[in-house]
């Protein structure tokens, strides 16, 4: 800059970046954005995307092109646990299909068709006449939008690549409600890091850190000229409430949308030390030549504190190649392989 020297040192890992990139299966897709984060800094650990339109320049992490879709359940269930007081055995009902949504399930009705399931069963199986109840019945559109603002949407979030924000809007329908509490809408639009963002929070207690890609600048001397310190952000939810969350977005791993993807998890060499949790989601563009497929969540250790949250998204065209939740798996067992191999060649050198 203006003929001076100056050393960028990042947050990202490159071993975990370099494999992303490697793997990525461009054949079959539009868009594929991953982002990993380390949720108590927010300092990203992988910044991986493609875009087939615009290969050289484009960044699908950071842009604000995809629908949220499910993704947002995890908004709607934090608000049905702190202002319903909502538990993951809590009994709810519902009548027809589990991924449709017509203005005839929203009604409050018992019949002999009515189905009976748990609040982590709905979240985990991801039952969009539910979360659209909840939407239009009984949370409404003044809690959907706190809980939105409180999460992030509708307002910048601070970070060193400029970021769009993550757009939700209400009208004064309530079928509107119930589309955005459950995520059956295209008009809900979020970036890829947001969605690690969502994850982070449900880690850290409820509380939103910025993100951030820069550690520190120096100039050709050596000297430090910034720095980054975590910075803090609003807080969404409370501790108890995000540990709920924690639970229901754990059972979409062990029963729910994702258990296929982490089939053998719980024998896996890796995956059976941590904890994993997520939230898919899924739909088309309005000309259906596009099938967005989600997987936010995140891993952490089950007997120590490492933790990482990933956020993933893949806009398949005709052909689904790899899904979401693959990479997000990808990212986990890479992260974690490599972190227990340190602590083994370290315990090794020790004792030694």
């Amino acid at each position: 800059m203006d003929g001076r020297r100056f050393t960028v040192e990042t947050s990202l890992n490159p071993q975990l970046q370099s494999q992303l990139l490697k793997r990525m299966d461009r054949r079959h897709c539009r868009y594929i954005a991953v982002v990993a984060m380390e949720p108590a800094t927010g300092r990203l650990l992988a910044m991986a995307s493609f875009d087939k339109e615009n290969p050289a320049s484009a960044n699908p992490c950071i842009e604000t092109r995809f629908p949220a879709a499910s993704i947002f359940k995890i908004v709607t269930a934090a608000a049905a646990v702190e202002k319903l007081g909502f538990r993951p055995g809590s009994s709810l009902s519902f009548n027809g299909g589990k991924y449709t949504l017509y203005k005839s399930q929203l009604k409050d009705q018992q019949n002999r068709y009515t189905r009976y399931i748990t609040f982590r069963d709905a979240f985990a199986q991801s039952v969009n006449p539910v979360f659209g109840k909840l939407g239009a019945r009984t949370l409404g559109k003044d809690a959907l939008q706190q809980y939105a603002e409180a999460f992030g949407f509708n307002r910048p979030i601070d970070f060193e690549i400029p970021l769009t924000p993550s757009t939700v809007s209400f009208s004064e329908e309530p079928y509107q409600w119930a589309e955005i509490a459950s995520g059956f809408n295209r008009q809900t639009i979020i970036s890829p890091l947001h969605g690690a963002l969502l994850a982070a929070t449900i880690l850290n207690g409820g509380q939103m850190v910025a993100p951030a890609v820069v550690d520190r600048i120096s100039d050709a001397s050596g000297r430090t000229l910034y720095h980054r310190q975590r910075q803090p952000l609003s807080r969404a939810i409370s501790p108890a409430a995000s540990k709920i969350v924690n639970t229901l977005m754990e059972a979409t791993v062990h029963g729910g949308t994702s258990r296929k993807v982490f089939k053998g998890h719980q024998r896996h060499r890796v995956l059976s030390q941590l904890n994993i949790g997520g939230k898919t989601g899924s739909i088309s563009n309005r000309s259906n030549e596009l099938r967005f497929d989600w997987f936010v969540g995140f891993a952490e250790e089950k007997n120590g504190s490492e933790k990482i949250a990933i956020s993933v998204v893949v806009a398949h065209e005709e052909y689904i190649g790899t899904r979401a939740g693959q990479y997000a798996r990808l990212v986990i067992e890479r992260f974690f392989g490599d972190y227990f191999s340190q602590i083994a060649a370290a315990g090794a050198k020790t004792s030694g």
